[in-house]
C-alpha cells in the first residue's frame, strides 16, 4: 500500500499553525470590521461561464476545472474526436470550476443579490481559492485570500481607505518595513495610446507585470511576441524607468502624457490620493508610485495598489478599481474597488520574521482524569466546568495515570483533576503541570483560579 499523500501544492495545517493563521484573520477581520465592511461567502465552485474570460487569457489556464458527472460527461465524450481542441474538450466536459479569486464570484452575487442590498455595499470575505499553478515557494495551488470591497461609489475616498486599511493592518502584525505601491490602468491606457498601441492594452500591461519577476530582456521579447512595434517598446522604455519622488514622476508623466485624455486623468487620480497622504501620514507604510506596477487581471479600470515587504518580497496585498465588473454579469455602470491580503504569505513572512506573538497553544484548561471508579460523576464535573467557561476535557479511558499526565504535556494542557477520592470529600485534587504542585481546592477555588 503506498504512503498517504496530499496534491502538490496544498498543506495541512497542525493546531498549531491553525492557531498562528486564526491570529493573521482576527487582525485583518477586526481592520475589515472596524471600517464597516460585512462578512458573506461564496460556493467553493462557480459556473465555469461565470469565471472564463474574466481573467486574461493567463489566468483563464490556471483554472480548476471540474468534470462533469453521470449522462453530462457519457454524452460530451460523444463528440469529441482527434480534430478537438484542448479548449473545447474542457468547455465539453466541464461546466463548473473552483473559484479562481473572491472578486469575480462578488460580483456574480451583487449582481444575483441586487435587490437584497443598498449602494455602496461593503463587504468581506475569508476563504480558499485555487489555482492550476506550479507550486513553488509561497505560491500554493490552494491558498486563502482575505477580501473586502465596496461597490456602488465612484469616490477615490475609497481609494484612500483601503490604504489607511491596509496600513493599520500590516501596522497591526508588527510588520515595519512594508511599501504600498500605487499606479493607475488609465495611466497604463495612456502610454498604450501615445505609443500607437491602444489595442494591444492588455498585451502591454500583461508583460509589464512581470518585469521584477522575469527583467527588462525578456518583457521586450514578450513584447514583440506579441506584436508590439519597436518603436512603442522604445517610447515604453524610459517611461518605465521614471526615477524620484511622487510629485517629480507626476511632473515628468504629465509631459509624457499631455495628448492623452485618459492618461491624464489617471494622473490626476492619483494626485488626489498622494495629496491626502501628505496632510495625514500613515503609521509605517511607504507609499510608492511605481509606473511598473501593472496587475495583470483584465476587470482593472483605474487604480491599482500592491504591497512587498522589505527587499521586493512576494506581493502580501493587491487590489484596484474595477469600473464595470458586474457588466458583464448584466448589472451595468457600478464601479468598485477592494483589495485582497494574502493570507499565506503574510504568514509565512510573519514566521520567517519571528514576528508571531506568544500565542497559547493549547485550548484545554483542564483535563479531568479517568480512574474507571466514578466516570458518570466525572463526567457531571467536567460539564460543570464548562457552564463555567473552562476549557475542560475528560479522559475518555481508565488508564495508568502517568499515561494520563503524558497526554496532558503533549497537549499542553496546564491542570490536571485527579478523581480519585481524597481527605476532603468536597474538593478536588489539582495539579499544576507547570509547577508540579498539587493540592486540594474547592470547585469555586478551581473555576477562580483558572479564569485568571
Amino acid at each position: 500500500m503506498s504512503k498517504p499523500s496530499i496534491p502538490k501544492g496544498t498543506r495541512d495545517f497542525s493546531p498549531t499553525e491553525m492557531m498562528k493563521r486564526n491570529y493573521i484573520f482576527d487582525v485583518i477581520q477586526r481592520s475589515f470590521r472596524n471600517y464597516g465592511f460585512k462578512q458573506i461567502e461564496t460556493p467553493s465552485m462557480e459556473n465555469l461561464a461565470t469565471l472564463t474570460g474574466k481573467y486574461g487569457e493567463e489566468g483563464d489556464r490556471l483554472i480548476f476545472k471540474i468534470l462533469n458527472r453521470g449522462e453530462k460527461l457519457s454524452s460530451a465524450l460523444k463528440n469529441i474526436d482527434a480534430s478537438t481542441s484542448q479548449g473545447k474538450i474542457e468547455h465539453q466536459l466541464c461546466n463548473e470550476a473552483l473559484r479562481y479569486d473572491l472578486t469575480v464570484p462578488f460580483a456574480r452575487y451583487v449582481v444575483q443579490h441586487q435587490n437584497e442590498i443598498s449602494f455602496p455595499f461593503k463587504r468581506y470575505q475569508l476563504q480558499s481559492v485555487w489555482r492550476a499553478d506550479r507550486p513553488q515557494k509561497g505560491r500554493y495551488r490552494e491558498f486563502y485570500q482575505c477580501d473586502a470591497d465596496v461597490v456602488g461609489s465612484n469616490s477615490l475616498n475609497n481609494e484612500i481607505e483601503f490604504i489607511s486599511l491596509i496600513d493599520e493592518v500590516f501596522s497591526d502584525l508588527q510588520i515595519k518595513d512594508f511599501t504600498i505601491k500605487v499606479n493607475n490602468r488609465k495611466v497604463l491606457s495612456g502610454i498604450s495610446e501615445i505609443t500607437g498601441e491602444k489595442d494591444k492594452l492588455i498585451d502591454l500591461t500583461v508583460a509589464i507585470d512581470k518585469l521584477e519577476k522575469i527583467g527588462e530582456e525578456k518583457v521586450v521579447e514578450e513584447l514583440v511576441s506579441k506584436g508590439i512595434s519597436a518603436s512603442a517598446i522604445e517610447q515604453l522604455k524610459p517611461i518605465l524607468q521614471i526615477k524620484g519622488t511622487f510629485q517629480e514622476k507626476i511632473t515628468e508623466l504629465k509631459g509624457v502624457l499631455a495628448s492623452s485624455e485618459i492618461g491624464m486623468a489617471g494622473l490626476d487620480e492619483m494626485q488626489a490620493v498622494f495629496s491626502f497622504f501628505e496632510k495625514q501620514a500613515l503609521k509605517n507604510a511607504k507609499l510608492e508610485l511605481d509606473m511598473t506596477l501593472a496587475r495583470g487581471l483584465n476587470y482593472y479600470t483605474g487604480a491599482i495598489i500592491e504591497v512587498v515587504g522589505e527587499q521586493g518580497t512576494s506581493s502580501l496585498c493587491g487590489g484596484g478599481r474595477y469600473d464595470d465588473l458586474t457588466g458583464i454579469f448584466g448589472l451595468k455602470n457600478i464601479s468598485g474597488v477592494g483589495i485582497s491580503f494574502g493570507a499565506d504569505r503574510i504568514y509565512d513572512l510573519l514566521e520567517e520574521k519571528d514576528l508571531f506573538p506568544d500565542l497559547q497553544v493549547h485550548t484545554t484548561q483542564l483535563l479531568i482524569t479517568n480512574s474507571g471508579d466514578n466516570e458518570q460523576q466525572m463526567l457531571v464535573l467536567a460539564s460543570a466546568f464548562r457552564r463555567e467557561g473552562i476549557h475542560t476535557e475528560f479522559y475518555p479511558d481508565a488508564s495508568k495515570f502517568s499515561k494520563q499526565l503524558k497526554y496532558a504535556n503533549a497537549n499542553a494542557i496546564p491542570y490536571v483533576i485527579f478523581d480519585g477520592k481524597g481527605n476532603h470529600p468536597d474538593s478536588y485534587e489539582l495539579k499544576d503541570m507547570h509547577s508540579g504542585e498539587q493540592h486540594f481546592h474547592s470547585f469555586n477555588d478551581i473555576i477562580s483560579l483558572l479564569k485568571k
